[in-house]
C-alpha cells in the first residue's frame, strides 16, 4: 500500500508532486490533530505545527519534513526516541532574508562606506547577510561561538565586541535553551545596555532570541531603532514593541518565491530518501550561488518593506492571515 503523506495546505509549489507515490491529504497548519494522523506514515509541516507526544504517540509516522529552516517547533529529542526521522530545509530562504536585513538596513540610513555591521550568528542566513556586506564595502564583525569552537574558518568576535562595535546589529541564530550557547533572549538588558546610541537592531530569527521587555525601555528612550520580522509569542505580538519598531513585519522576511521552490524542492528531496520516491522537481529554484557582485539600487528596488510594515500595523490580529497570504517576492538579482 502507498505510503500516507500529510501536507500542510499553504506549501506553494508542492500539489500533484508526490499523489504518484502516496496517499495525499491537505491539512490546514493548524488543525492537525492526533485523530488524522494517526495513520499517517509522514508529515510536511510549516512553523505552526507542534510535533510532539502529544500529537504523535498513538499515531505511525515515521518521517517529518519541515519546509522551513526552523526546528524548534519539533520536539526533536522525543522523535528520536520515538524512531522519527526528522528534515528541515537549512538555506532555503537565506537569500530572501538577506535582502529583508539590507533593504532594511539601506532605508534606515545604514552607509556600507562607513558603517559596521554586526552579525550574531553565521550559518546560512548570516553567511550571506556579511558576503553582501563585504560586497557593499561595510565592515564587518561576526559572532557565532559554535562555529568558532568547531573550528570552522572565519574572523570572530565576542558579542559584547560586535554589540560595542556596530552600527547595525542583525541577528540569524537558531532559537535553543540548552546546550552551551543558548540563543532564547540572547539579546537582553546587558546586551542593550552594550550597543551604540542609534544602533539598529534587527531580528529575522527566531522571537524568543531578542528579549522584548529589555528592549521596550531602549526604544522608548530612542536609544535603538528596531526592525522586526519574528516575535515573541507570535502570531499574538507585542503592540508596543509594534508601534516602537520603524520596521514591523509577519514573519515574512525570507518569503521569497525562489525560496519557497528551494524549500519545497529540499521537502521533496527528503522523502525521495527516506521512501525511495523519484518525484517531479521541475520548475523548483536551484541552490543559491553566492554573487560575485551586489549593489544598493538593486536591493533597494527589489523589495520595500513599508507596505508590509503598513499591513501588519493596520491589522496586528491578522498577523496569519497576511503570511498566509504573502504574495511571495522575487529575490534580489545580481548584479
Amino acid at each position: 500500500m502507498k505510503p500516507k503523506i500529510l501536507i500542510d495546505d499553504n506549501i506553494p509549489y508542492i500539489g500533484g508532486r508526490l499523489e504518484p507515490f502516496a496517499r495525499v491529504e491537505y491539512v490546514d497548519q493548524f488543525d492537525f490533530n492526533p485523530d488524522n494522523v494517526r495513520d499517517a506514515d509522514a508529515l510536511i509541516i510549516r512553523t505552526r505545527t507542534r510535533c510532539d507526544s502529544s500529537l504523535l504517540s498513538d499515531s505511525s509516522v515515521r518521517m517529518i519534513a519541515t519546509a522551513t529552516i526552523g526546528m524548534d517547533q519539533i520536539d526533536i529529542p522525543w522523535c528520536e526516541r520515538a524512531g522519527i526521522k526528522v528534515a528541515n530545509c537549512p538555506g532555503c530562504n537565506a537569500p530572501a532574508v538577506a535582502q529583508y536585513v539590507w533593504s532594511s538596513l539601506l532605508r534606515k540610513g545604514f552607509n556600507p562606506a562607513s558603517d559596521t555591521i554586526g552579525i550574531a550568528g553565521c550559518g546560512n542566513v548570516g553567511s550571506i547577510v556579511a558576503h553582501w556586506g563585504k560586497l557593499l564595502g561595510a565592515r564587518v564583525l561576526i559572532c557565532d561561538p559554535p562555529r568558532q569552537e568547531a573550528g570552522m574558518p572565519g574572523e570572530y568576535v565576542s558579542l559584547d565586541t560586535l554589540l560595542g562595535e556596530s552600527d547595525a546589529v542583525t541577528l540569524h541564530t537558531p532559537l535553543t535553551k540548552t546546550g552551551r550557547h543558548p540563543s532564547f533572549h540572547l539579546i537582553s538588558d546587558h546586551e542593550i545596555e552594550r550597543m551604540k546610541h542609534g544602533a539598529i537592531l534587527i531580528n529575522a530569527a527566531r522571537g524568543a532570541v531578542l528579549d522584548t521587555e529589555a528592549a521596550l525601555p531602549a526604544l522608548r528612550a530612542d536609544k535603538i531603532t528596531a526592525v522586526i520580522d519574528t516575535w515573541e509569542g507570535e502570531p499574538a505580538i507585542n503592540r508596543e514593541l509594534l508601534s516602537l519598531s520603524d520596521i514591523a513585519t509577519f514573519h515574512i522576511a525570507g518569503y521569497s518565491r525562489q525560496g519557497k521552490e528551494r524549500a519545497t524542492r529540499m521537502v521533496l528531496e527528503e522523502i525521495d530518501r527516506f521512501f525511495g520516491f523519484e518525484t517531479d522537481k521541475s520548475g523548483l529554484a536551484p541552490a543559491y550561488v553566492f554573487p560575485e557582485r551586489i549593489n544598493v539600487d538593486a536591493i533597494l528596488q527589489s523589495y520595500d518593506p513599508a507596505c508590509d510594515t503598513d499591513a501588519l500595523r493596520a491589522d496586528p490580529e491578522a498577523f496569519d492571515i497576511l503570511r498566509r497570504n504573502y504574495n511571495y517576492r522575487e529575490e534580489t538579482p545580481e548584479s
